[in-house]
This record gives structure tokens, C-alpha cells and sequence, in this order.
């Protein structure tokens, strides 16, 4: 199971109103550190499969939802839990991290 596409249409019904916490990267396909760090999204997305919705936001094509969260810098990879964003994470980073910081919002 790999992350599923979210755009500014559908971030909301997603994301905002989803019953579990989401984490959502936000990346453009023309960002290597997003090329980097998707495998280990994908592999999140696996590993809490039915305890966390994971899913992507491409800001070329979604930048409503990339200006909505002040976006600067990609890969941001941000959590959400009861509709509000509660972390995030900037920049390509190890699978451990990732997990560690997703493990205090389950």
C-alpha cells in the first residue's frame, strides 16, 4: 500500500476530516530530496496500515493547500491529527525519525 494523492479538492474530506492521523508530504516531482525520502513514506504507509492515512500533495499542482500551510521548502512532511496539524518534519529524513515522531500521535 502506498500513499495516496491528495489534491486541494480533496485535502479536506482527506485529510482534515479523517477519523485517524494522516501525515501528508508535500513534494514536487521535480525535488530529488522528495524522490528520496517517498520509498520511506510508502514504507510508513505499510508498516501503520488501519493506524495512520498517509498521503502526498503535490505542490506544482495544489498550491492552495501548499500556501494554506506555509509551505516553503520541500519535501515538508506534516501531521494531522482531529483536523488540526500538530508536527512536521522538513526535508529528506531517515525512516527512524519519521516513525518516531508519528509513534507520539497514534
Amino acid at each position: 500500500m502506498s500513499a495516496a494523492a491528495v489534491t486541494d479538492e480533496t485535502f479536506e474530506q482527506e485529510v482534515i476530516e479523517s477519523s485517524v492521523p494522516v501525515l501528508v508530504d508535500f513534494w514536487a516531482p521535480w525535488c530529488g530530496p522528495c524522490r528520496m525520502v517517498a520509498p520511506v513514506v510508502d514504507e510508513i504507509a505499510e508498516q501503520y496500515a488501519g493506524k495512520v492515512k498517509v498521503v502526498k500533495v503535490n505542490t506544482d499542482d495544489n498550491p492552495s493547500v501548499a500556501s494554506k500551510y506555509g509551505i516553503r521548502s520541500i519535501p515538508t512532511l506534516m501531521i494531522f491529527k482531529g483536523g488540526q496539524r500538530v508536527d512536521m518534519v522538513v526535508g529528506a529524513v531517515p525512516k527512524t525519525t519519521l516513525a518516531s515522531t508519528l509513534e507520539k500521535y497514534i
